[in-house]
Order: C-alpha cells, then structure tokens, then sequence
C-alpha cells in the first residue's frame, strides 16, 4: 500500500496560478529562486538530457525586454492594443524565469518528449513556487514566438524555444476559483 501525502494531494487539488498581472514585489531571494529551479528540475527527462534551461530575468531585464517587445510589435505592424499587450508582461513584471526549449540530438528519445519534459518544468516551477507561498503564473504570449524577441532579447540559439515564462511576485489580489473541467466528460476508463 503506497504512503499517502495528503498534503501534497490537497495542495495539487486546490492550486491555482496568479494573473502575472498581479504579482508584485517583494519576490523571492536568489537563494529561494535557485531552491524553485531545483525543484522544476526535478521534472521527468527521458534519457537525462535536460532538454531545457532557464533564464532569470530581474526587474531591469524585464524592463528592457519590454521596451524590446513594444519596438518589435509595432515593427511588425500590430495594433496599439496588441502592441501595449505584448510588452505588458515584462514592463510590469518584477521576476520571471524563461524556461528554455533547448532539444538535445537523440536516436532514442523523440524532440516531443523533450518538448513534453520543457512544460512539465514550466508547471513544477509554478508549483513550487506556490507550495513556497508565492504567487506563480505561466504566460507565453506574441514575443515568445518571435525570433527576433527570442535572439535579440535572450540570446537563444536558433533550435532553441521558450516554453514559458513563470513569472513569480507577491500576490495582491486573490483570483476567483475557475471552472475547471467535467471529469465524466474527459476520461475514459478501458477495462479490456
């Protein structure tokens, strides 16, 4: 009979991600930062490849990268509206870690299981940061697909992707439980 952690499954039944909106400071420690990266990489890895990495983008980074976002929005000719949106995650931001799509050559273990290994750190990051008591979102967005944001604004090599940025602050305002999915409608059970 396994050894049950209720804690761990009460925390994993009742998690919820923070707007990145409404983080702010004050935010970890570096010491608590390298704490929550070693828990992400913890995460599954076929094959050991480690086929990701991490950034830490402070305050004054994240303001760049904002600047970054906006100029490349409007160059490439979005609207006021999605240009404001694109730069918004970094110019408020206060910490964030880009968690890095690096894909490893392998004969035996598939680029998609690296991609796959990539999300799960991005959500083991969020999650432990939350289990820390801190407010942790997961946020993408226009500039973690474009090439110039991601050579430019965070020197990646150009195999490299950003699976996602967790951005990490203090909590200012508490979000409403959302729905969350019919399980009768999503699983299904094969007994044969």
């Amino acid at each position: 009979m396994p050894d049950p952690n209720p804690a761990a499954m009460a925390f994993l039944l009742t998690r919820r991600s923070r707007p990145a909106k409404t983080l702010a400071a004050p935010v970890p420690a570096r010491e608590e930062v390298e704490r929550l990266l070693t828990a992400a990489a913890r995460s599954p890895d076929h094959g050991m490849l480690v086929p990701w990495r991490f950034v830490v983008l402070q305050q004054s980074a994240l303001q760049r990268l904002g600047h970054l976002a906006a100029a490349l929005a409007r160059a490439a000719g979005l609207e006021p509206d999605r240009v404001q949106k694109a730069a918004l995650p970094f110019s408020d931001g206060t910490l964030a870690v880009a968690v890095i799509y690096s894909p490893k050559p392998s004969d035996k273990i598939p680029e998609i299981e690296q991609l796959l290994s990539a999300g799960a750190v991005c959500l083991s990051l969020v999650n432990a940061a939350l289990a820390s008591g801190w407010g942790a979102s997961w946020i993408t967005g226009w500039a973690a697909y474009d090439e110039q944001f991601r050579c430019d604004g965070l020197g990646l090599s150009a195999d490299e992707r950003v699976a996602g940025f967790i951005h990490i602050g203090t909590e200012t305002v508490a979000p409403a439980e959302r729905p969350r999915p019919d399980l009768s409608a999503i699983a299904t059970w094969v007994e044969a």
